[in-house]
């Protein structure tokens, strides 16, 4: 019995609600039927089909015209409901048509970090009702999450080729050789890298952008690096150089502070900096909504001028 409730009720349309608010708050059908613009033959339908299918009587007459029963009220509150929502979802929409609402989610590959999250904070006082939501990740992860439609798009270094997508460029990209400021090499000048191949080398997880970068520039010159440490993260390879545990190939931007003080520094080798780009990725067939494709223009167009 419940179950056949159940059924009878999500045939309820909002037509019908609509007609029954309209019935109870003019007192007569026939007024009902003009402020709708109906004729009152459709209005007396709606109202016998609402009632078949709540399977209870929703008005009763009074000195002061119809009146709401008991199961009417529970309607008319449903109604209600219905309309404030639909005013909600309304507004929502006319947010994000106007780009003053709705919500982004970014992924940026960790070596990212260094410029994406200032790039963002910009973006978002301009936008104030963007809700922006930012995941920070290595390459594998941040590609499986494109893969998955968890992220609206991306901020990385080399765009993934395992599935179609829309890619930008928001700059370049340069990686270089740092050392501690008391390496050997640290005053040389065109440094040839075959000279480096027996010193070691920290480097980022298998599979990260910077890692496969390192691997294709020993390769190209026929060389085996010396391979040291495998380490997660930038900022712990920057601190195991700082300390002398090796050298490493690394973005530019992730040390720009610390060459800056003196802490690092970069080794002059021949043919660096490789010079790489940044892009902003997403799938090819993630539709965009005016709050991400807002931050994608944003990024595309002045995302250069937050590299360090």
């Amino acid at each position: 019995m419940k179950e056949k409730l159940k059924t009878a009720i999500a045939r309820i349309t909002l037509k019908q609600l609509r007609v029954l608010d309209a019935v109870v708050c003019s007192g007569t059908f026939s007024k009902a039927a003009k402020e709708l613009s109906v004729t009152p033959p459709a209005v007396t339908m709606q109202m016998r089909l609402l009632e078949e299918t709540a399977g209870l009587p929703l008005v009763e007459r009074s000195n002061a015209g119809l009146r709401p029963t008991d199961a009417g009220l529970v309607l008319l509150d449903t109604v209600h409901r219905c309309e404030v929502a639909l005013e909600a979802c309304g507004d929502e929409l006319d947010a994000l048509k106007g780009v003053s609402g709705g919500s982004v989610t970014v992924g940026v590959v960790s070596t990212a970090k260094y410029f994406a999250p200032r790039a963002l904070a910009v973006f978002s006082q301009d936008h104030p009702n963007i809700d922006m939501r930012l995941s920070v990740g290595n390459r594998s992860e941040t590609i499986e999450a494109l893969r998955n439609y968890e992220l609206d798009f991306a901020v990385m270094g080399r765009p993934p080729r395992a599935f179609n997508v829309n890619q930008a460029i928001i700059g370049d990209h340069p990686h270089v050789i740092i050392g501690p400021p008391g390496h050997p090499m640290a005053d040389r000048l065109n440094i040839d890298l075959a000279e480096l191949a027996e010193d070691t080398f920290l480097s980022r997880e298998d599979g990260s952008g910077t890692r496969i970068l390192m691997q294709r520039l020993f390769a190209r010159e026929g060389l085996n690096p010396n391979l040291g440490m495998e380490i997660g993260s930038n900022e712990t390879i920057k601190q195991a150089v700082m300390a002398g545990l090796g050298i490493a190939l690394i973005s530019a931007h992730t040390v720009a502070h610390e060459v800056s003080d003196g802490r690092l520094v970069v080794l002059d080798v021949a043919g660096l900096p490789v010079m790489r780009q940044w892009f902003v990725v997403r799938r090819g067939d993630k539709k965009m909504m005016p709050a991400s494709q807002a931050l994608w223009d944003f990024l595309v167009i002045s995302g250069i001028d937050f590299l360090p």
